[in-house]
C-alpha cells in the first residue's frame, strides 16, 4: 500500500471516528464530570431505553449555539476546538481544489461576514460538524473530479480537483489530532482505569477498564484463574475478561443502576 493510500485510509477512519462519537461528546457537555461506574459513555450505550436523543442533524453547531451554563467545559472546549480545526481544513481544501458553483450542493462556501443571519455570515460552517467531516472525506478520496456529462452530451469540469499530496498530510495530520482529542475527553483513549469501589462481584478482586480507541471498552479482574466469574480469560490467562457483550451482566452483578450515571 503506497503512503498516499495509508494518508487516505488513516484520515477517512479518523474523521468517522468523529462523526460516530460527536454526538456523546455534545451530551458530554450537557454533563458534569464526575468519577462514577459505570462511566457517561458506558452507561448510555448500555441503557435498555434511553430519553437523550442522540440525533445531532437538527442541532446547531457549537459555533452557533449558545451555553450560558455547560456543565462541563473540558468537553465544550474540545468541541470547539475541534469544530475549528475541522472547519478551517475544510477552507483550505476548498481554496485549493474547490471549482463547484455557487448554489452547487456539494460547494463548501467560506465565511461571509456581510451576511445578514449568523447562519449565512458562517457558510458551510452552519451546516455542522457531520457535513465538515463527510465533505472532507470526499476531498481526500478525490471524489467528483471527473468532468460530468450533462443532459444535452456535453462535458463540464468537475467540482473538484484532485488533492494534492501536501493537503492530503494536512488532512492526515488534522483529523489524527481531533479523533485523539475526541477520544481522550470521552475517556476513549488507550487508558487502564481501575473502577473505584467496585471489587469484583465473585471474588473480589480489583476490577479494571481497558480502553483503546479502535476497540470496545473491557473490564479484566485481577483474580486470574482462581475468578469464578462466567466469562473467559485474556490472551495471557492472567484475567477476567469482560467484554463488550458481557459489561450488562456485570453491571447488574455490581448492583449499579446505570440511569444514574447519565
Amino acid at each position: 500500500m503506497t503512503s498516499a493510500a495509508i494518508a487516505r485510509r488513516e484520515t477517512v477512519d479518523a474523521l468517522r471516528t468523529v462523526r460516530e462519537l460527536w454526538a456523546e461528546l455534545l451530551l458530554a457537555i450537557e454533563t458534569p464530570p464526575a468519577d462514577v461506574w459505570p462511566p457517561r459513555r458506558l452507561s448510555h450505550t448500555l441503557r435498555a431505553s434511553d430519553d437523550d436523543s442522540l440525533t445531532v442533524a437538527d442541532r446547531p453547531p457549537l459555533v452557533l449555539r449558545e451555553h450560558p451554563a455547560p456543565l462541563n467545559l473540558d468537553a465544550l472546549d474540545a468541541g470547539l476546538a475541534i469544530e475549528r480545526q475541522v472547519f478551517a481544513l475544510a477552507d483550505t481544501l476548498a481554496a485549493a481544489v474547490q471549482h463547484a458553483d455557487v448554489g452547487d450542493p456539494r460547494r463548501w462556501d467560506f465565511q461571509n461576514p456581510g451576511a445578514a443571519d449568523a447562519r449565512g455570515a458562517v457558510g458551510s460552517r452552519a451546516h455542522g460538524l457531520h457535513f465538515a467531516c463527510v465533505w472532507v472525506e470526499g476531498r481526500v478520496l478525490d471524489e467528483d473530479t471527473e468532468p460530468e456529462q450533462q443532459i444535452d452530451g456535453t462535458l463540464t469540469p468537475p467540482p473538484f480537483a484532485a488533492l494534492p499530496p501536501h493537503l492530503l498530510h494536512e488532512a492526515r495530520r488534522t483529523a489524527r489530532v481531533v479523533e485523539g482529542l475526541l477520544l481522550r475527553t470521552l475517556g476513549l483513549d488507550q487508558r487502564f482505569t481501575p473502577i473505584p469501589d467496585h471489587p469484583c462481584p465473585w471474588c473480589g478482586g480489583e476490577l479494571t477498564l481497558h480502553t483503546e480507541p479502535n476497540e470496545a471498552p473491557r473490564v479484566l479482574c485481577g483474580g486470574g484463574m482462581n475468578c469464578p466469574a462466567p466469562v473467559g480469560m485474556d490472551d495471557q490467562e492472567a484475567a477476567r475478561v469482560w467484554g463488550w457483550e458481557d459489561l450488562p451482566e456485570l453491571i447488574a452483578a455490581l448492583g449499579v443502576d446505570i440511569t444514574a450515571a447519565a
